[in-house]
Order: C-alpha cells, then sequence, then structure tokens
C-alpha cells in the first residue's frame, strides 16, 4: 500500500453513482467507513471489501414506506424478499395495526384483526411472535438485536385505542382522561422510535365490527396527530373509505385538515384505478391538489404496477371476510371448508355474497394451477367463460373448480386493479403522489409485494420512458427520505449512512412469482426474486451479494 492509500470499510469501484436527488448520474466511487459515507467520486482507499461495479449503478437503499412486516420482523430480521430487491428501510404499523402496545386480551385481538385485514395467519403468530412485551419501546427492543434491515414504525391507531379503552374501543369516542391517556403513550412511543401513527377509515376486524380506529372523532385524530408531531414524528398514515367517492373526499379533506392545525404530513393510500370506480382515481387527484393548493401536506401512495392477486380456497382472501358466509366459512380450518362450500343449502348465499362483494373480481378472474384429472386443460381460462361453456353461474365454477382440487386450485385475478399503464403512469406522475402501498408482507397468499422499486426502474424507466433513471432513484430514495425526515438516508454523499444497492440497469426487474410455505405454523407466501441486483448493503455491511443473503444483521429503528 502506497503512503497516500487508506484503508475503507467498502469501496463500491467504479459506478454510475445516482445520488437520490434527481441530480444527474455520473461515474466514481463510494467509499464507506464506521457506517457511513466518507467519500464520493474517487477515492484512493483501499477497501477490505470491493464491490467491482463497473456497468452498474449504486444508488442509495429503496424505501418501502407501506409494509406490514410487523410479525415477520420477529422470526425474519431481513425482511425478505423485499431485501434482496434493494429495500433497506421498511415502514411497518401502517393502516392502524401495530402489535404494541398490547396487554390483557390485546394480542389475541391484533392477531384478529391483522388476520383479517393483512391476511397474515393465525398459526404463523402462534409458532413465530412470543409477544414478550408490552409497550412500543419493549416491542423495538425484541427487533433490534435481530434486524438486518432499517425499520421505520408506526404506531397503530386501533392498537393504542384497544390498549387505553379496552372492549370500549369499538363502542365511542374516547373520554378526555382516555384521550389523553393516548397521548402520553403516543409521546412515548415516539421516544422510544415510533415516526408516526396510522389510522383506518375502512376495516373491520374478524367479527366484521368496524376497527377501533374507526370510532374516533376528528378532535381525537388531531389531538394525536398533534402530541406525535410535538414529540418529533414525521407521518400520519390513513387507510381512506374508498368504497364510494364521497367517503374518499371527506377522508382526504379530513387528512388536509389534520396537516394544517399538527404540522404532520398526511398519507393516504392507495390511490389507483379500480374497475368499478372507474372516475375516482382522477378526482382523488383533483382533492389532493386541493388540499395542496390550502397549503396541507396531503400525499397519495399508488404502486407502480397492476394490483394483481391470486385467491385460493385453501388459503385466505381479504374480501371474503366482509362477506357473512363466506366468511364464516373461510375461517373454518381448511379440511372443515369443502363440505360447506358443497352444501346446496349454502350455494344461493354464496353466490348472492359473491357478487355483490367480488364483483370487481368475478370479472377477471382465471384459472391457474390445478391438480387434479377433473381440471386438466383449464389453466390460463377465463373463468366466466368456463362458466358460460358450463351453462351455471360464475361462482358455482369457482366452487366446483376448486371442490375437484381439494380447494388447492390457484385463480389469478387479473386487471381488476390499477391494470392501465396509461392511467398508472398519470397517478405516478402527479405531485402529490409517492411511491408506495406495497402492502409487502401481507396478503402473502395472495400476492407478493416485495419488488415496487426494480419494477418501477424496469417499467417505467427503461420500457416507457416515463421517468429518468435519476427521477426514479429520487422517487423511492431521497424523496420518502425527506418527507418522512430521515436523517442522512435516502442520498449518497459524505456523512449520510452507506445504505446502498447496486444493480444493472440494463437488467433490473422483477421476476415471476411463485408459491412456497415457508412461514412459521407451515404457512403459505407468493416470493419473486429481484432479476440485475447485485448487492444491498444496510450501515455500511453488505446484507445481500447476489441474490444470497449474508449473516450481516446492522439494521436500525430509523
Amino acid at each position: 500500500m502506497s503512503s497516500t492509500e487508506t484503508t475503507a470499510d467498502l469501496v463500491v469501484r467504479g459506478a454510475t453513482i445516482v445520488d437520490g436527488t434527481g441530480a444527474p448520474g455520473f461515474a466514481g466511487d463510494v467509499e464507506v467507513r464506521g457506517g457511513r459515507i466518507t467519500a464520493v467520486g474517487n477515492s484512493r482507499a483501499r477497501g477490505v471489501i470491493e464491490i467491482d461495479a463497473r456497468g452498474r449503478v449504486v444508488a442509495p437503499g429503496f424505501i418501502d414506506i407501506h409494509t406490514h412486516y410487523d410479525a415477520q420482523l420477529c422470526w425474519d430480521g431481513l425482511a425478505t424478499p423485499s431485501v434482496q430487491h434493494g429495500v433497506t428501510t421498511v415502514c411497518t404499523g401502517n393502516c392502524s395495526l401495530s402489535l404494541a402496545p398490547v396487554r390483557g386480551d390485546g394480542p389475541r385481538r391484533m392477531v384478529g384483526m391483522f388476520q383479517t385485514i393483512e391476511d397474515i395467519r393465525e398459526q404463523t403468530f402462534a409458532a413465530g411472535v412470543p409477544w414478550t412485551w408490552e409497550t412500543f419501546a419493549e416491542y423495538l427492543a425484541f427487533l433490534r438485536p435481530g434486524l438486518g434491515v432499517n425499520v421505520m414504525p408506526l404506531l397503530g391507531h386501533s392498537a393504542l385505542r384497544l390498549y387505553i379503552m379496552g372492549a370500549d374501543c369499538q363502542e365511542r369516542a374516547a373520554t378526555r382522561s382516555e384521550l389523553d391517556a393516548m397521548c402520553e403513550v403516543v409521546r412515548e412511543s415516539v421516544a422510544a422510535g415510533a415516526k408516526g401513527l396510522s389510522l383506518s377509515y375502512l376495516d373491520v376486524d374478524e367479527n366484521l365490527r368496524p376497527v377501533p380506529s374507526r370510532f374516533a372523532d376528528l378532535d381525537e385524530r388531531i389531538a394525536l396527530a398533534r402530541a406525535a408531531r410535538d414529540a418529533g414524528a414525521a407521518v400520519l398514515e390513513a387507510v381512506p373509505d374508498a368504497r364510494s367517492a364521497r367517503g374518499m373526499e371527506a377522508c382526504i379533506r379530513e387528512l388536509g385538515r389534520i396537516s394544517l392545525e399538527t404540522g404532520i404530513l398526511c398519507t393516504l393510500q392507495p390511490v389507483i384505478q379500480i374497475a368499478t370506480q372507474p372516475g375516482l382515481w382522477r378526482r382523488s387527484l383533483d382533492w389532493l391538489d386541493e388540499q395542496a393548493r390550502a397549503g396541507a401536506r396531503v400525499y397519495g401512495q399508488s404502486p407502480p404496477g397492476p394490483m394483481d392477486v391470486n385467491l385460493r380456497l385453501d388459503e385466505t382472501f381479504f374480501s371474503f371476510f366482509m362477506l357473512p358466509t363466506w366468511g364464516e366459512i373461510m375461517s373454518r380450518p381448511v379440511p372443515e371448508r369443502a363440505a360447506p362450500l358443497a352444501d346446496p343449502a349454502n350455494r344461493e348465499a354464496l353466490v348472492r355474497e359473491a357478487d355483490l362483494g367480488l364483483a370487481l373480481f368475478l370479472p377477471h378472474v382465471r384459472v391457474g394451477e390445478t391438480y387434479s384429472a377433473a381440471n386438466r386443460g383449464l389453466t390460463g381460462r377465463s373463468l366466466p367463460e368456463i362458466a358460460d361453456a358450463r351453462g351455471c353461474r360464475v361462482v358455482d365454477a369457482l366452487i366446483e373448480i376448486a371442490l375437484n382440487d381439494e380447494l388447492h386450485t390457484e385463480f389469478p385475478i387479473r386487471g381488476a386493479m390499477h391494470e392501465s399503464a396509461t392511467i398508472a403512469n398519470e397517478i405516478l406522475t402527479h405531485p402529490q403522489m409517492l411511491v408506495g402501498a406495497s402492502d409487502a408482507g401481507a396478503h402473502l397468499s395472495q400476492f407478493c409485494g416485495a419488488g415496487d422499486a426494480c419494477y418501477l426502474l424496469a417499467e417505467y424507466v427503461r420500457e416507457r420512458g416515463v421517468f429518468t433513471l435519476e427521477e426514479a432513484v429520487h422517487r423511492v430514495t431521497g424523496q420518502p427520505a425527506e418527507l418522512f425526515e430521515l436523517e442522512a438516508r435516502g442520498r449518497i454523499a459524505p456523512g449520510a449512512v452507506a445504505d446502498l444497492v447496486v444493480f444493472d440497469p440494463e437488467r433490473i426487474d422483477t421476476g415471476p412469482e411463485y408459491f412456497v410455505r415457508d412461514l412459521p405454523g407451515d404457512a403459505t407466501r407468493y416470493l419473486r426474486d429481484p432479476v440485475g441486483v447485485d448487492a444491498v448493503c444496510v450501515g455500511g455491511e453488505i446484507v445481500v451479494r447476489d441474490g444470497v443473503s449474508t449473516a450481516a444483521r446492522p439494521g436500525q429503528i430509523v
């Protein structure tokens, strides 16, 4: 080593540096010491570890602002497969649901809500979540030692109301003393690491009752948001009542008022094209514009790709829990579902409920993987076409095909949500829209929510030319880091935390989904592997190299 050479922990050598600010990329090296970037451009240091990044891009690690990895992080601190796709920071605790604070019957109730709203199985919670904590601080202390990714946690409003109000959380607004107690827990949670608060205007629990968050009045929401912001929190996330234009507009207007009165950033999700409400997305953009003109900080979240899902009657499906007969049957153990599904006495109710509650999905259902001779040749065919050929109703065809496979049949649903590339382009280029709503870690037996950033770079940059490479990287790094007030993250600059992803811009993409059984409690999920992601670094340590996870666990609560 020459007299002018020094040693760095890591040097990414010869890359195109896209720094997360939106500025043009440039050739150079990124040098890292002690978890921080120490030089950008031409490094004369010799790295203990060096990554040859010629022909590659190095960017800040991607930030996913809407996940449900709350439970999975208890046994998988890497939040797979998001980390393989270049995600170095995940936001948890969305949709008013968090795993803390809890006491008494709280764990059982939160499991019921997570299973109903996010399709995370009861048996997975039983096998993978120890519930050894009560407070938010204790939950984060449990997670910290095993984290491979950074976690930006939100405090769930439903969990908070249940903790303070008990059974009354689903009966009424809070009293002054209860609200004071909730505000104190908010302050304590933010001090422990919570980045904000999450609400729901839409969801129901395992008993089809509105979740606790929906019983709050505006005064309560404002008081909690103010307590969070005054304590240093950055964001309030909400699930809007998107069942109607009136509900969506009311939610956006209320978030605008909360933002103006407290100064907190408000974000709601998802803003998408829906086949049964074709104009709602455009009106939502107009309402967001209106709030921006008034000075409120209200942003929507939208995924870059189609929201395609898969239905299996041996798994769970969020819409079923909104339907009484379907919900009762699908809440049973799998071996006990076939008989009531086949029972003629139930069929009319099943058809009637599905025609109403699944109207968004039924015209778009196809047959995927099958398992029996009776279903041979059906793969790839449209379920409505099969029903027409058989002279039966679509729901009848779905049930009979599933029964032939002992309920294991895969039914892909394509084109029901966010299918139009033209509309998706318009939504995602709107100034009040964030790349988000991935739901990674939730709805595991229906789709894989990981990989949106890779899809953005493949589809919106390489294929469509909607964004430049620098613009797209900014949308999933520097922009969310700035809005969510993540100090020294989301950019490549001296002094910044060395959360990095190295990728091939000509190849980066998401691979096809595949179905596995690898979760605690013998539960299943869809996965997909990235294409063209060479390395992922968190805090200067390599956590993924060529698709393979390392033993490093440098993740932090951010």
